[in-house]
């Protein structure tokens, strides 16, 4: 459900609820007509985060106290948090309001941007295959502060970006059944229809006249084809081009080198989060407006078992030319990841970003918490990192230690897909740094962060859609940079 955003100089009494925020110091907001005492009985200690619902004692309007930590350390990721609290507090109401964008210290466009985002984040639910659809819900949500017209732009941008958000964690929470390939490329197809944005889908004959041998190699255990979308948005005038490029395993049971039957086969759904948040980001590139162009591949298959499936020892041939002998056919993203960097590179473009969920490895290095970057730039992996700390998408820097080179080295062909037991995370991203042929480059592997276990500030229990701010600040930020191999 989309929630309209609003703003208004004071707060409105012709809603159904109102947020208030509180401080662990200072004077009470009046209108909460409770003293800190009062609230201590109740055991709010304005916490960032923390919410407390009062009576509404007559009043149509439920009053929310929400906290906001110490009000010397408020930024935009305190408010992203306290908004979701918020919002799931009155989850049930219509229409709310909220003050929450008159924090001292942050710009009223980012306090309202950050603000948009945490209330249509916080509220969201996946439930296309629920018998039982939820009654009721936020539609109207109205901003208040003194500078109404800094607030309509800055939540419209984070209304979009939420928007995109969704789009991401909707693919990603979509069964499998209901979601190959095909059918990806035809919702990409839907997206870009109307929206300035051009988009091609390449199906079979297409990949084999690209000459995609790691795409086709994954897919030839499957029945469902593979397919490739390309999303093209391009302003007036662009500063720059990047291009994205995201791993859409639509299914991965690790082929021959299968999965144990765990809780993790049933999240394998999701390993195709880097090419719905490709596709997300594209989605709203018209509404947002930045000022560089950007190419984004998404490569698709699912990751099957059968009598046609990918063996250990076949030896596959990447657009570029170079050979990999396969070690693990678990070990399939990175397969699809280097034909689509060789076609961004094609592109000439001044960076490129890969984001996939790739490796359990970095899951176990980083937990469900971080994001692992990697690069051969350091000025593009500051610019990823600077739009992390903006985002409240946390990501690890990880190195390219060129010592493990020799681990994927074989004995038949270029290289093996894998380099050993250790390491794992750093090694494919030393793998996917032979395909990007120089261009700076930045590779996000998603793996630990794509889903969620509970609600939590931004979160929504199940998929994130981890990336798609991160990027969307990346690219409204982006400067041309160089690369120079740090890893």
């Amino acid at each position: 459900m989309s929630i309209a955003f609003h703003t208004a100089r004071r707060l409105p009494t012709n809603v159904d609820a109102i947020g208030v925020p509180v401080t662990t110091s200072g004077p009470v907001p009046r209108v909460l007509r409770i003293s800190r005492a009062g609230l201590a009985d109740h055991g709010f200690e304005a916490k960032a985060g923390q919410v407390l619902v009062l009576p509404a004692a007559g009043a149509r309007s439920t009053l929310v106290a929400v906290g906001l930590g110490d009000a010397t350390e408020v930024s935009a990721t305190t408010l992203r948090t306290a908004a979701a609290a918020f919002a799931r507090a009155v989850a049930k109401r219509s229409t709310a309001a909220t003050a929450l964008t008159e924090a001292a210290g942050v710009p009223a466009a980012e306090a309202a941007r950050a603000v948009a985002e945490g209330i249509a984040l916080g509220t969201y639910r996946f439930t296309r295959f629920k018998g039982e659809q939820p009654d009721g819900g936020l539609t109207d949500v109205t901003l208040v502060g003194p500078n109404p017209a800094a607030l309509a732009t800055g939540a419209q941008r984070g209304a979009a970006a939420a928007q995109a958000v969704c789009l991401a964690r909707d693919l990603a929470n979509t069964p499998p059944h209901h979601l190959n390939a095909l059918d990806f490329a035809e919702q990409a197809r839907t997206v870009a229809t109307g929206r300035g944005l051009s988009v091609e889908v390449f199906e079979r004959e297409q990949i084999e006249v690209l000459r995609l041998g790691g795409l086709l190699g994954v897919n030839r255990g499957s029945d469902q084809p593979p397919a490739v979308v390309k999303l093209t948005y391009t302003p007036p005038r662009p500063a720059g081009t990047v291009c994205l490029v995201g791993k859409g395993v639509m299914y991965d049971s690790g082929g021959i080198s299968l999965k144990p039957s765990d809780g993790m086969h049933v999240m394998m759904k999701m390993d195709m989060t880097g090419a719905a948040v490709v596709l997300a980001v594209l989605s709203v590139l018209p509404i947002l407006k930045p000022r560089v162009k950007v190419v984004g591949f998404c490569l698709c298959t699912d990751n099957m078992p059968s009598g046609r499936a990918l063996k250990l020892g076949d030896v596959l041939t990447i657009r570029n030319g170079k050979t990999v002998e396969i070690h693990n056919t678990d070990a399939e993203g990175r397969l699809l990841l280097a034909d689509g960097l060789v076609l961004a590179t094609e592109e000439q473009p001044d960076a490129i970003v890969d984001i996939a969920t790739l490796t359990g490895a970095v899951l176990a290095a980083l937990g469900k918490k971080l994001a692992g970057v990697m690069g051969n730039s350091d000025a593009w992996v500051d610019q990823l990192l600077a739009s992390s700390r903006r985002t409240d998408e946390k990501l690890w820097h990880l190195p390219l230690p060129p010592e493990y080179r020799k681990l994927l080295d074989s004995n038949v062909a270029d290289m093996k897909n894998i380099g050993g037991p250790y390491g794992g995370a750093l090694t494919a991203g030393i793998f996917l740094q032979e395909f990007v042929d120089g261009v700076p480059w930045v590779h996000l592997d998603i793996a630990g962060v794509m889903d969620s276990d509970a609600d939590e500030g931004w979160l929504s229990k199940g998929a994130t859609g981890f990336g798609v701010r991160l990027l969307l600040d990346a690219l409204a930020h982006f400067e041309p940079p160089a690369a120079n191999g740090r890893g």
